[in-house]
């Protein structure tokens, strides 16, 4: 299989019923040749998979059941209706201080409940500046996707902490430069790796997109803001499925 386009959106904490009107009106504007993806905040992930388009969760729990007030289980997805689920993004690495260790292992619960996980990294503006990004990405790579990643079931996003919802994005080059890391250690420890799903996220807007999604190994996007709005995230998938 080759790597598929895909086009993610991360509502993070946004949204309430009152949005699902959004979801239908994406749906009328989807374009043949480029998946799509909703990862809504977990009080819509039943309503969102109703309607018919590929749903995600924000985060799961790495154990199946428990006492752990607050958390969700990957078996609770599913059975919500999710297909998918975002790990190790960013603000979870920083707000919650998960380590690649504790998103390896969100992963494998992941895929043990027949969910593909969507693996974030990504640098900060101090590693960037340092030049300690290619480092940091190998490194993220390295701890964060677990033995058991294939094609099938992981999906692998760069997304610069500096560039998320700042309006800031790196250089084609930079974008180039870390996408191509990714596939050559991906393609270097999965027989199946050059077949990954690579996205970038970071400000990603339907003014940048087509440029974007030019660069080599760049197979999508994970879109934050501008996937709330239909008349945002559709020209996203447009420039996503003529790429």
């Amino acid at each position: 299989m080759a790597a598929r386009k895909l086009a993610a959106g991360n509502w993070k904490m946004n949204g309430t019923r009152a949005a699902l009107a959004e979801i239908d009106q994406i749906l009328t504007e989807a374009q043949p040749g480029c998946d799509l993806l909703i990862c809504p905040p977990a009080t819509l992930i039943h309503a969102v998979a109703t309607k018919g388009i590929p749903t995600g969760g924000q985060d799961c729990h790495a154990n199946p059941s428990g006492a752990h007030t607050g958390d969700i289980a990957a078996d609770q997805l599913r059975d919500a209706g999710a297909s998918h689920v975002i790990l190790g993004h960013s603000e979870r690495r920083t707000d919650h201080a998960e380590t690649d260790a504790a998103v390896a292992a969100k992963a494998v619960a992941a895929h043990q409940a027949g969910l593909i996980a969507v693996i974030c990294v990504g640098e900060t503006e101090a590693q960037r500046d340092a030049g300690e990004t290619l480092d940091v990405i190998a490194a993220q790579l390295a701890g964060s996707v677990p033995d058991c990643a294939t094609a099938a079931n992981t999906v692998l996003a760069y997304e610069p902490v500096w560039a998320i919802g700042t309006g800031r994005t790196p250089t084609n080059e930079q974008i180039a430069e870390v996408h191509a890391l990714m596939r050559d250690r991906l393609s270097a420890r999965f027989a199946d790796g050059a077949d990954m799903t690579l996205l970038y996220g970071g400000s990603v807007k339907p003014g940048n997109a087509a440029d974007i999604f030019a660069i080599p190994h760049v197979n999508g996007a994970l879109v934050g803001g501008a996937s709330l709005k239909a008349s945002d995230f559709s020209p996203i998938i447009a420039a996503l499925a003529a790429a």
